[in-house]
């Protein structure tokens, strides 16, 4: 490790260039905070940040696309997972690093830092909106004569859904230690877990059956398709929470390994399930193309009910941080931390309810911001501190590629996003 914190070992190497040692690295853990999170768990808290509702759109974003569309989503995993190294390689390079936004800093300054921190915080914020979205839409689909009236004001069924279920999440917001946090996380994942299997139960056994042919090639739908498998992979701006919360933080590069081939996995035998049993009529949230009637099919939607609740205290804590953070004499009591948490969830419920529309938000999300974050910054971060930019090699063609296809994903998705939003608001 260089004396000014630089790089010295990137993640492709040329022979000549080998010279690193792995004991030189973990020497400059000594500067860190002790993580109090082991290995485990962070599997645990990692599987649930990119698990999540993502799931449910997958089939959604083949039927955009087509089949070979598939082939996109292993392309952009296999970028996610490669930008998520190079964020544990920034970390590495300083001990002052605890933040994404410090990343940005460390990169290019106070600039970096700005940049770094709209995205990451309009990321997380939009995710977590989402989140309450979803919730509204399948309570809705299990009980669509629920309706409210409250002071003269007449409440629909989605909207009475989407507060009801953020007074659920309200106690979770309040957990502030990552360790406590994967025991809520640890449902998430088995929720994702039994609803892809009772999603194939219905398939198989309920009726439905997996007859739709489907369309090799759409390219009309690329774009959507793209973004849909981007926000997929929208985690980046957690992964540096989990790697300080780590007691052993070498093992952080086995535990992205293990979360996206778990959670790649998990969307494309979504994707083909769920394409296969409902083809061009599949909504943006499978779950929605359900037959209420049938056990599986309630036994899937109330988990994705789940779902969302688990994962959203986790997406949210690093914008609680940061608002803390602003309030330094205060940020150490519990009733301010509180306070914090709980008005960041009213303002997510507010947002919920005036763009009620999951799939062109959650698309606009991973083309604007997920690709942004996930692929684009985290590349440009690490080939600034290592200073590896200075000499063409295998790396940097390798992460000049990302960033080219992380480029096209903001260009195109966000258009295309926009226009879908706008026209049917």
């Amino acid at each position: 490790m260089a004396q000014d914190g630089t790089l010295t070992a990137p993640l492709i190497v040329d022979e000549k260039e080998h010279n690193f040692r792995q004991e030189d690295l973990e020497s400059n853990y000594t500067h860190y905070t002790k993580g109090t999170t082991s290995t485990f768990k962070t599997i645990v808290n990692g599987l649930n940040a990119l698990s999540g509702v993502g799931i449910l759109s997958t089939p959604y974003a083949v039927a955009s696309g087509g089949w070979l569309s598939l082939i996109l989503l292993f392309i952009i995993a296999i970028s996610a997972f490669y930008s998520g190294l190079l964020i544990k390689k920034c970390m590495e390079a300083d001990s002052n690093i605890r933040t994404y936004p410090d990343i940005g800093e460390r990169a290019f300054g106070s600039k970096g830092r700005l940049v770094i921190s709209i995205f990451m915080y309009t990321e997380l914020y939009l995710v977590a909106t989402g989140f309450l979205i979803l919730e509204g839409d399948n309570l809705q689909n299990l009980f669509p004569n629920v309706e409210l009236e409250m002071a003269g004001f007449h409440i629909g069924a989605r909207q009475t859904f989407v507060v009801i279920v953020a007074l659920i999440i309200l106690p979770t917001v309040w957990l502030d230690n990552l360790s406590i946090l994967s025991y809520v996380s640890a449902s998430g994942v088995l929720a994702s877990a039994i609803i892809l299997c009772s999603i194939f139960w219905a398939g198989a056994f309920d009726g439905i059956g997996f007859q739709k042919k489907g369309t090799l090639l759409n390219w009309d739908g690329i774009p959507t398709a793209v973004s849909l498998y981007a926000f997929c992979y929208c985690a980046h701006p957690v992964f540096p929470t989990l790697y300080t919360s780590m007691k052993k933080k070498h093992q952080f590069s086995n535990v992205l390994l293990i979360c996206f081939i778990s959670c790649t996995f998990s969307y494309a035998s979504m994707a083909v399930i769920g394409y296969s049993m409902f083809g061009s009529a599949v909504e943006s949230q499978v779950s929605l193309n359900l037959p209420t009637t049938k056990l599986s099919s309630r036994m899937a939607i109330y988990t994705t009910l789940v779902n969302p609740i688990s994962k959203y205290a986790l997406m949210v804590t690093p914008i609680v941080n940061v608002t803390k953070n602003w309030f330094p004499w205060y940020c150490n009591k519990k009733p301010f931390n509180i306070f914090i948490s709980t008005a960041l969830l009213m303002s997510t419920v507010i947002v919920a309810l005036a763009v009620p529309l999951f799939g062109y938000l959650m698309s606009l999300v991973g083309a604007f911001l997920s690709a942004t974050a996930s692929i684009i910054l985290p590349c440009l971060c690490y080939l600034k501190i290592s200073g590896t930019y200075r000499r063409l090699g295998c790396e940097v063609v390798v992460i000049g590629g990302i960033l080219v296809l992380g480029v096209a994903v903001v260009i195109f998705g966000t258009y295309t996003s926009l226009l879908q939003i706008v026209g049917h608001l």
